[in-house]
């Protein structure tokens, strides 16, 4: 049986679809344009506002390029901006998100990395209960459960401390992650867990040095969501954190609330860059480590 050569081609790259006509790219370059620039827009406005004085913004010409650029937003932005009683810009806010994400990255991939593992790969009395559990807590809103979490850290003397937010931000996450993690180890086959008992590796051991040194693709998805979504949160830094350890999406909202006079709106663009730029960097440096995490089935099962 003769097979077409063009059925050929497609069999050799499956993944690749061939368009054989031009108006057909035309339109798909046309529509990826369209939805770069409606996502790339307003960045662009923040960056350009921030760079001009005062005088050139009231002409409101938002989207043309400034005539005088200057970083001096961005220099009281970060230095000297106003936030609530401090007069210390956005550093210490930025010290203080540090603070709070390298505490609760380490706690919540440790324990959730942990329970899914024992939940996959050993038999767990009350397993099948727990696990529902997680799922329940997974989609239980945060505001439900703030009260009781407020007592809690109270209780211990957590509460308004950096730590203490750490502490919330790991309970948070550990429903989820422990979710993610399990579906993963469950894709590990068994026979090497069990070749690592009948070697006598114990139930930490297995872990180090059989289920860690495979899981490099899930560490990777679940240290960039952890990183992204508790560098953005606000109103669990607001909620659980004192003055002095607000984060910096906090202290950003101070900065553009308790101005007084004249709105300074090249200090708030300058503000708002400064707290997205560490979760831009995390993109650009480790977007395709992300992508290659999730297509090699971190999310799978």
């Amino acid at each position: 049986m003769r097979i077409a050569p063009e059925i050929l081609g497609v069999m050799a790259s499956p993944n690749r679809i061939p368009l054989k006509n031009p108006l057909s790219k035309i339109v798909g370059y046309l529509v990826l344009i369209v939805f770069a620039v409606m996502f790339l827009m307003p960045l662009y406005v923040m960056i350009v506002t921030s760079l001009k004085p005062m005088d050139e913004i009231r002409m409101g010409h938002i989207f043309a390029l400034p005539l005088k650029p200057s970083i001096e937003a961005w220099d009281i932005a970060w230095n000297k901006a106003a936030s609530g009683f401090l007069n210390k810009g956005l550093k210490s806010g930025f010290w203080n998100s540090v603070r709070i994400l390298v505490p609760s990255l380490l706690m919540s991939v440790a324990i959730s990395s942990i329970c899914g593992y024992a939940l996959a790969c050993w038999t767990v009395k009350g397993g099948g209960l727990l696990l529902s559990c997680l799922l329940v807590c997974a989609f239980v809103p945060f505001q439900i459960i703030m009260y009781p979490l407020i007592k809690m850290t109270s209780f211990v003397k957590l509460y308004n401390t950096s730590f203490g937010v750490s502490v919330v931000h790991t309970i948070l996450a550990i429903p989820i992650l422990t979710m993610i993690f399990k579906n993963f180890f469950s894709s590990i086959p068994t026979d090497l867990i069990k070749a690592s008992r009948v070697d006598g590796g114990r139930f930490l051991g297995t872990f180090l040095h059989v289920v860690l040194p495979l899981s490099p693709n899930i560490m990777i998805v679940i240290a960039i969501l952890q990183i992204t979504g508790i560098w953005n949160d606000f109103l669990v830094g607001l909620t659980f954190a004192n003055v002095t350890a607000y984060p910096m999406t906090v202290n950003l909202n101070n900065i553009t609330q308790t101005q007084t006079g004249v709105r300074v709106y090249n200090v708030y663009m300058a503000a708002a860059m400064l707290t997205a730029i560490p979760p831009l960097v995390i993109y650009f440096i480790s977007g395709k480590l992300f992508v290659r995490g999730i297509t090699a089935g971190a999310l799978k099962g």
